[in-house]
C-alpha cells in the first residue's frame, strides 16, 4: 500500500453532495447538523474523506464476516468505511455523548451491524464485549492522541496470550508510530518498540499529513498494523519484560551494568546468565535479548 495521502485537489466524498457511496450524508453535513466540532480535550481530529477512511479500513481487512472494535469513532467516518468494506459487526466505543446521535443514524442504516457503547475505552472489558464471538476481533481506530499509547499497551499486555484480537490497524502521531517500529541502535528505539515487536509484528502502512484531518493537528500521523504473534519468544512474562525495559531505558545513557541496578543488586550476574555484555546500553539490545534477559530475571526472582 502506498504511504502517500490523497492529492489535495482530488475529489472527495465529503465535498460532493449526495456522493457518499453508502447513501448517508457527507460527513461535513453530519458534523454541521449535530454540532460536532472536534474537542481538543478529547484528542479529537476527524478524517472527513471517506475515500481515505476506506483505505484505512482495507488495511485492516479482509473484513467480511469479522467483528471490528473501534475506539473514538467521533462522527463515524471510519465506522462507515468499516461497514462499507464488509465488517459483519462493528463495536464502537465513544466517550463523547455528542457523537451518539450521528452514530445512531449509522446504526439505523446498517441494522444489527453496529453496536455503539458510550464509555471510556481505557476502562472497557473487551473480553466481556466479545464473549459470544467465535472469532478473534480486529481492532481498527483513529485513536485519540491523548490515550493512544495507554490503549496500545493495554492491548499488548493483555493476558492470557494469545489475545482476544488477531490484528490491529491503529492511527498514531507519526513520532509514536516510528517509536513502535524502530530498530535497535536508533534514538526512537525504546520500551514501546520492545513490547510492540515482541508480542506482534508491526509495520507502518500509511502516513497522513495534518491536512488530512479536521481540525489539522500540528504533526503528521501514521497508521500502524499489528499482527499478534501466537507465541512470543523467548517466552518470558510480560510483567518481567516491563520491569527489565523500565530499568534499562530509564537510564538509557548508562551501560546495562549500571542502569539495571534499580532492578537487581548485581546486574552483571544477571547479564552473564543471559549472555549479554554488561557494557552495552539498552538501545543496543535486540527485542529477543530483552525477552531473554526478562526470562533470566524472573527465574532468578522465583529462585530466591
Amino acid at each position: 500500500m502506498s504511504g502517500d495521502a490523497p492529492r489535495d485537489d482530488a475529489p472527495r466524498d465529503d465535498e460532493r453532495p449526495g456522493a457518499s457511496p453508502d447513501g448517508l450524508p457527507p460527513l461535513r453535513d453530519v458534523i454541521r447538523e449535530h454540532g460536532l466540532a472536534a474537542k481538543k480535550s478529547l484528542g479529537q481530529n476527524f478524517i472527513l474523506d471517506l475515500n481515505l477512511t476506506r483505505r484505512i479500513a482495507r488495511a485492516a481487512g479482509p473484513l467480511e464476516g469479522r467483528t471490528v472494535i473501534e475506539v473514538g469513532p467521533g462522527p463515524g467516518g471510519l465506522t462507515r468505511a468499516l461497514l462499507l468494506e464488509g465488517a459483519r459487526r462493528v463495536i464502537a466505543v465513544e466517550r463523547d455523548h455528542r457523537c451518539l446521535p450521528a452514530l445512531g443514524e449509522i446504526s439505523a442504516h446498517y441494522p444489527g451491524r453496529l453496536d455503539v457503547i458510550e464509555g471510556d475505552a481505557l476502562e472497557t472489558d473487551w473480553r466481556a464485549l466479545l464473549a459470544h464471538e467465535t472469532q478473534k476481533a480486529i481492532i481498527a481506530a483513529n485513536l485519540p492522541y491523548s490515550a493512544a499509547t495507554l490503549l496500545l499497551i493495554g492491548w499488548l499486555e493483555t493476558e492470557p496470550w494469545p489475545p482476544w484480537w488477531e490484528r490491529m490497524v491503529l492511527m498514531f502521531q507519526k513520532e509514536v508510530a516510528e517509536r513502535i517500529v524502530s530498530a535497535p541502535g536508533t534514538k526512537a528505539y525504546g520500551r514501546l518498540s520492545v513490547i510492540s515487536q515482541w508480542r506482534a509484528s508491526a509495520r507502518i502502512v500509511m502516513t497522513l499529513p495534518p491536512a488530512a484531518f479536521t481540525p489539522p493537528p500540528k504533526v503528521a500521523s501514521a497508521v500502524v498494523e499489528f499482527v499478534a504473534r501466537p507465541a512470543p519468544m523467548p517466552a518470558c512474562s510480560v510483567k518481567s519484560l516491563g520491569r527489565v525495559t523500565a530499568a534499562a531505558f530509564g537510564q538509557r545513557r548508562k551501560m546495562l551494568r549500571a542502569s539495571l541496578k534499580s532492578l537487581v543488586p548485581n546486574p552483571e550476574e544477571l547479564l552473564a546468565a543471559a549472555g549479554i555484555s554488561p557494557v552495552l546500553r539498552a538501545e543496543q539490545l535486540a527485542v529477543r535479548d530483552f525477552a531473554n534477559l526478562a526470562l533470566v530475571y524472573e527465574r532468578s526472582v522465583a529462585g530466591r
